[in-house]
């Protein structure tokens, strides 16, 4: 899948959880990507990341940092 489609899908999923009052945003998301995203899939929004995240929604940005980091 490219990076363009990965970036596409996680920020739909961004706009889902951002207005949502009482969570933190970035968790839930990367939430969401751990569970229900291919760990291919996962792997490779990170990797876009690590190239610079063109495209990434701030709220996506942190929750791709945290599934980097282990804590989603």
């Amino acid at each position: 899948m490219s990076s363009e489609k990965l970036v596409m899908m996680a920020n739909q999923i961004g706009r889902f959880f951002v207005p949502q009052r009482g969570a933190d945003p970035a968790a839930a998301i990367a939430t969401h990507l751990r569970k229900f995203w291919d760990p291919r899939m996962r792997a490779a929004i990170v990797a876009h990341l690590d190239k610079g995240g063109e495209g990434l929604d701030d709220a996506v940005r942190q929750a791709v940092l945290r599934l980097k980091a282990g804590r989603a």
